[in-house]
């Protein structure tokens, strides 16, 4: 199947301030999209990545604050950490600047031999910063961030699963992932020539307690497709392996079907097209609340219901 890597991953967090706050000044990263959560118009959604939003840069969030979701659980069945591309030598730069902000960074092994440092925004929600020297997309350079260690999109996602044998047969069978690597319990898988931006690690717990959705917790992973005739022609292959697999679904800037893998992790597969700039001038993106077409008529209730935030 042509999946061209990843396109994004959604989470379910807290407060819409601090969530702006630490992405857009902790992680320099940009905002591409501010708008609603198409399946509840009171939630704001929020899509960080580089300039253009391009898929496999994108970290998109659901600030459900004050309405009544309760704290989630990581677990089985859940994407567990979303890990962040950055140049290697960066990340004593990026240990002072999480740390003047508050966040306790904690040191971890080389993985796949690459250095790691893990972290955590307000919500719970955790990250990871992997140092390569081999990735070469142009980051968005926020101010007060420097080129040379600006984030350069999504580097991977840990999937926590307790068989991880049938969700790796099913990412090679129908997804067409590649094995390139395993050890300590966790099977890194690869496709379109793998590299930051194309890779998922698959861990294997078979004592985990299952994941709860809810704040601090990762809702979906997305990957990329090219085409709406290559997305269709996955549906069908999908629905003929057996999986529940949901109509396509018009997100605006991409069309989406949403799927589980047998671990129980929620896939989406979005197609690359039209864009953020669909409707916004690219050097505007991010500053005006964009709601799809079906509820502009809704604008003046909507905008009640949602939180002031600046930025």
């Amino acid at each position: 199947m042509p999946i061209l890597g990843l396109h994004h991953v959604t989470a379910t967090v807290d407060d819409a301030q601090d969530d702006l706050d630490f992405c857009l000044e902790g992680l320099g990263l940009r905002l591409v999209k501010k708008t609603v959560n198409f399946d509840n118009h009171h939630v704001y959604h929020f899509y960080y990545g580089d300039a253009a939003g391009t898929p496999g840069t994108l970290w998109t969030t659901f600030p459900y604050k004050g309405r009544g979701v309760p704290v989630g659980r990581n677990g089985a069945g859940q994407v567990t950490v979303t890990s962040f591309s950055v140049p290697n030598g960066s990340l004593d730069v990026w240990r002072q600047r999480l740390g003047a902000r508050g966040s306790a960074v904690t040191d971890l092994a080389a993985r796949f031999g690459d250095p790691v440092i893990r972290f955590a925004d307000r919500s719970g929600i955790t990250f990871e910063l992997i140092a390569t020297d081999h990735d070469a997309r142009t980051p968005w350079v926020a101010r007060d961030f420097d080129a040379a260690d600006a984030i350069r999109g999504l580097h991977s996602v840990t999937l926590v699963v307790r068989d991880a044998r049938k969700t790796i047969d099913f990412m090679t069978a129908l997804l067409g992932y590649t094995i390139i690597d395993e050890r300590d319990g966790r099977t890194r898988l690869a496709v379109n020539g793998g590299g930051p931006g194309r890779t998922v690690d698959v861990t294997h717990h078979p004592d985990a307690k299952p994941g709860i959705n809810g704040l601090g917790t990762v809702h979906h992973v997305a990957m990329a497709i090219a085409t709406g005739d290559e997305q269709l022609h996955l549906r069908a292959e999908l629905l003929r392996y057996g999986s529940k697999v949901t109509e396509v679904r018009d997100r605006c800037y991409f069309q989406s079907i949403y799927f589980r893998e047998p671990g129980g992790v929620l896939f989406e597969v979005a197609t690359v097209g039209p864009g953020f700039a669909i409707d916004e001038a690219a050097g505007s993106l991010g500053r005006a609340l964009k709601l799809p077409p079906w509820e502009e008529a809704n604008r003046a209730e909507i905008e009640r219901g949602l939180a002031p935030v600046r930025y």
